[in-house]
């Protein structure tokens, strides 16, 4: 298991709901995780909770550098996504180390 992860919380109207999982699940994970220093990318759909946004993505990364290299920019800016980023209505990120 990695020292580290970057969690990231977020929320999309239900008009773009299909289309955002598609992509997330089909493009955003697979090209996220083949960045040098991301060991795994899982999502997940909140099913109980309070003051949460309604999906999370958990990557395992080797260090919080990962996500500010030019190969993660890359990954995460593909034009497929960034259609679909522009109706997100709420985002939380951050990166935890392990203790």
């Amino acid at each position: 298991m990695a020292d580290y992860i970057l969690v990231v919380q977020l929320d999309v109207p239900k008009e773009h709901d299909a289309e955002f999982n598609r992509l997330y699940d089909g493009e955003h994970v697979p090209n996220l995780t083949s960045v040098p220093g991301v060991r795994s990318g899982q999502r997940y759909k909140l099913q109980d909770g309070e003051d949460m946004l309604p999906y999370l993505a958990i990557y395992e990364i080797d260090s919080p550098d990962v996500i500010n290299s030019a190969e993660w920019e890359k990954a995460a800016t593909t034009p497929g996504w960034m259609g679909v980023r522009q109706h997100i209505s709420a985002r939380r990120r951050g990166v935890f180390k392990k203790i």
